[in-house]
């Protein structure tokens, strides 16, 4: 964590009754702006490349604006037109959670990923411009641990630029998510001597149980089933063979190792290597969080989705409620596809509510403590 001195604040004079206000790059569905507006932060807007994010963000958070816009060609001046901002403002946050596929450790294509490379930068110059009250970024572990990683040039700049910062990598379970889900955050200011990420809790009612299944309002449905309600509670097709070894798999956590000698469903992958990747083809837990829920969290071949019971994926809705965003969230696209990545990209809403409510009551001690000075 930095510390340093603080630094004389700019903005607003009438503080007292000035809520703080957000902008929300990167903000796809809304996850960060569901939780900020729940913790009470008034969020001004999100910026997006992905247009197709519009609809579901608008939708769900009333009063706060869609940017389409790509953050490396967007202008300071569209910026503050768009969304009425000043420079220094103390009470103004900046989020910038952007895509992360290029740090992941999950091995994924970083050629397609490699724009994601420099987005931090990109938001960097925000930051350099407007000097806002308030950062929060997060991602995921690898952008902390990649040689070739931003972070250290974007915390050097921080710190040179007069704010104070912890960062660390949290689990969204120990922050009223349901899920384990590892992620690299950082908070800063620049208006107090002292931020700091909340204290982790445990709590062992987050989990797969306390959320989904039928006395949670998840009727029991088949693979394939088509929910063209808003509440979406949609599962993918299964294969005949994949199926079958759904079948065969235990319930409550069961592993794909329950079918891997019987010859005509062992897949070639795997044979021989019941040790790596254990989590594809498996069951979630009933009394444990949800495993991470990524952009093919309804693909049973892509991670432990399978639901504990039922022979399928889980639903889009059950995906979303363990991500922790609100089951009358309203998802809006033209694909199942795109409304998983929408889900699985996400910040969970409960996760960022936790971060806004940590940035209010630092504000409000730096507020009390110029009362104190007699300010």
């Amino acid at each position: 964590m930095s510390k340093k001195k603080i630094i004389s604040p700019k903005g607003k004079k009438n503080l007292q009754n000035a809520p703080l206000k957000a902008i929300d790059f990167f903000c796809g569905a809304g996850g960060v702006t569901c939780g900020f507006r729940k913790a009470g932060i008034k969020v001004l807007g999100g910026v997006d490349i992905d247009n197709s994010c519009k609809e579901t963000y608008e939708k769900n958070n009333p009063g706060s604006k869609f940017m389409h816009a790509d953050i490396s060609e967007l202008t300071f001046d569209k910026l503050q037109n768009e969304l009425n901002i000043a420079r220094n403002d103390n009470d103004l946050i900046f989020v910038g959670c952007s895509p992360c596929q290029y740090y992941t450790i999950i091995n994924t294509s970083k050629e397609k990923s490699a724009k994601s490379k420099l987005l931090l930068e990109d938001f960097q110059r925000f930051v350099d411009h407007f000097k806002p009250g308030y950062v929060f970024v997060e991602n995921v572990p690898g952008l902390e641990k990649k040689a070739e990683s931003p972070l250290a040039d974007f915390k050097k700049f921080l710190a040179k630029s007069g704010y104070v910062f912890d960062d660390k990598v949290i689990n969204a379970s120990h922050y009223n998510v349901p899920q384990s889900r590892k992620r690299y955050v950082l908070v800063a200011t620049r208006i107090n001597s002292d931020i700091l990420i909340p204290k982790p809790v445990i709590n062992k009612k987050l989990t797969v149980r306390n959320v989904i299944g039928l006395n949670k309002g998840f009727p029991v449905i088949q693979a394939g089933h088509r929910d063209n309600s808003a509440f979406l509670h949609s599962a993918a097709s299964l294969s005949e063979d994949n199926l079958e070894r759904l079948k065969l798999t235990p319930r409550n956590g069961g592993t794909r190792k329950a079918w891997k000698d019987i010859a005509r469903l062992q897949l070639k992958c795997y044979e021989g290597k019941d040790n790596i990747f254990t989590n594809v083809y498996g069951r979630m837990f009933w009394d444990q969080p949800a495993p991470t829920i990524t952009t093919k969290f309804y693909s049973i071949s892509n991670g432990r989705f399978a639901h504990p019971d039922q022979n399928r994926a889980i639903s889009l809705r059950e995906g979303s409620a363990l991500q922790s965003f609100p089951k009358t969230y309203k998802f809006i696209a033209s694909s199942t596809g795109i409304i998983a990545r929408m889900i699985g990209n996400a910040v969970p809403p409960e996760m960022a509510k936790k971060i806004g409510e940590s940035f209010l009551k630092n504000r409000n001690t730096w507020q009390n403590s110029k009362q104190g000075r007699g300010h």
